[in-house]
């Protein structure tokens, strides 16, 4: 007698569902009938981190709504009909599966990729060093105080490309309700948080110059400066509470990103090597990764010479570490990196996309994608950006 699989119990179906810790397995499960969608839950809580996929940049001559997306798992790029993040937006970070996404209005809202739920933060004329916005005032929309008092216009396209670095959160806003955003300035060196719900965008004053990464990390934020030293930050409360891990002088990079790595704080420096030439403002490429675990008890940042199974993600957006035998495609003791160089994506340089793959075993890089790794594509904008999907 044959079996009617749509007949299942919802208990089983649920026990089932929670043993998949794969999002593209669960979304094919819920799809195969009526009784399997419905006895599982849209938004799953107990998906682990995801492989992320690589947000590839728009097409700036483009007004089509699409986006692409490449995936590790099959090498393949796939196109998204997403206009909230089109023409004439930038992407400014990607947190937990959520987009954060600057227009060149004042507005900034958080999306998720595949939910498409909504939320708007407070816009940039809302930042403490922002003393107007006016849109009738054409090519000066913007009235900033600098650290010094010296007041200063900034127009739309500036600021939507070169006011904020980068942008993070401590947690999705669908399971926290009292998320909070960080964003990195790119010019001044600050960093400004909102807590959900508060009227306005605060700086970390304490935290100046700890500008090259920020990451959440055991309830706090920790944020890196150019030498290796840490501010941790609470900000849970009326005012932020600064604390500081002094490290010896660090071996100075051309970037800093700062990993949580199995419950240890991970810092990497990244190297570039610039070019120059008749064509482009700047020619740049990766040309090599180092790796650091923060020895509490020096404290110190002590040398990390491989990654094991481990896998970093780093770019403009969260940074990631997981364990790439839990996804195919994916290789481990190596670095999967994209392009979030700021001083030539938004000051005026040309735009090439550096990213690729780069194995700590040798210190050898591979291209992603088939594409050279210091593409002349001018007519791309916003750097590519990785993802990591969520449904929650």
């Amino acid at each position: 007698m044959a079996v009617d699989w749509s007949d299942l119990r919802p208990e089983l179906l649920e026990t089932i569902a929670r043993k998949l810790t794969v999002l593209g397995d669960y979304i094919r499960f819920r799809a195969v009938c009526v009784n399997w969608g419905s006895s599982t839950p849209k938004t799953p809580k107990h998906l682990p981190c995801q492989l992320p996929w690589l947000m590839l940049p728009h097409n700036r001559y483009s007004l089509s709504s699409c986006r692409a997306l490449y995936s590790l798992t099959d090498n393949k790029v796939y196109a998204l009909n997403l206009p909230e993040a089109s023409h004439r937006r930038r992407l400014c970070g990607s947190s937990h599966g959520w987009l954060i996404i600057l227009e060149e209005s004042p507005a900034i809202f958080i999306i998720n990729l595949l939910t498409r739920a909504k939320i708007n933060l407070l816009p940039l004329s809302a930042f403490p060093n922002v003393i107007d916005f006016n849109f009738s005032d054409v090519g000066r929309e913007y009235k900033l105080r600098d650290p010094d008092g010296d007041v200063y216009t900034r127009n739309l396209k500036e600021m939507r490309d070169s006011f904020v670095k980068k942008m993070i959160l401590s947690s999705s806003p669908l399971n926290d309700s009292n998320y909070i955003a960080v964003a990195i300035l790119n010019q001044t060196g600050d960093l400004a948080y909102l807590n959900n719900g508060e009227p306005f965008w605060r700086f970390i004053h304490e935290a100046h110059s700890y500008c090259e990464d920020v990451i959440y990390y055991n309830g706090l934020f920790y944020a890196v400066n150019k030498f290796g030293g840490i501010a941790v930050c609470d900000l849970q409360g009326d005012s932020p509470r600064v604390s500081f891990i002094d490290t010896p002088r660090h071996t100075v990079g051309d970037m800093e990103y700062l990993v949580n790595w199995m419950d240890e704080l991970l810092l990497v420096t990244r190297y570039l090597e610039l070019e120059f030439d008749v064509y482009l403002d700047i020619a740049y490429k990766t040309s090599e990764f180092r790796v650091f675990r923060l020895d509490l008890s020096g404290p110190k940042w002590e040398r990390v010479t491989s990654l094991g199974d481990r896998v970093l993600f780093l770019g403009e957006s969260l940074s990631l570490v997981l364990l790439s035998s839990d996804f195919p495609g994916c290789k481990g003791n190596c670095i999967y990196f994209a392009d979030d160089y700021s001083e030539a994506n938004y000051d005026g340089g040309s735009g090439d996309h550096d990213l690729g793959v780069y194995y700590l075993e040798d210190g050898s890089i591979e291209a992603l994608l088939g594409f050279p790794r210091n593409s002349q594509t001018g007519f791309l904008c916003s750097p590519p950006i990785w993802v990591s999907p969520n449904l929650c």
